[in-house]
């Protein structure tokens, strides 16, 4: 289950996690375990809708969810109406360089 955040939830403008300024204009997204900066693939699972967004924040901290999107990753999604979507997120894990 995806959710989202932006400007009517008070965070556009905010620090995210990783430190940098969230902007809810950008396809970013925040997950709880996912190393800053990965890129996934989000699929919305109702209408086959799919977006890429960047990792740079940490949550959601609602049971049940898995990812916070950007309010413009959720247009992308089209879940902005609902506020939740069953989705499947997908991305490539980088081995550390050590």
């Amino acid at each position: 289950m995806a959710s989202f955040y932006g400007v009517k939830d008070g965070y556009h403008g905010k620090k995210t996690a990783s430190g940098e300024t969230f902007n809810t204009f950008k396809l970013t997204a925040a997950h709880k375990t996912i190393p800053f900066g990965t890129k996934v693939k989000v699929e919305n699972l109702a209408n086959g809708k799919t977006v890429k967004v960047r990792i740079n924040d940490r949550g959601p901290f609602v049971k049940g969810r898995i990812i916070d999107l950007s309010e413009k990753a959720a247009d992308r999604l089209d879940m902005k109406r609902s506020g939740v979507a069953d989705v499947v997120i997908r991305y490539k894990k980088v081995k550390s360089q050590k």
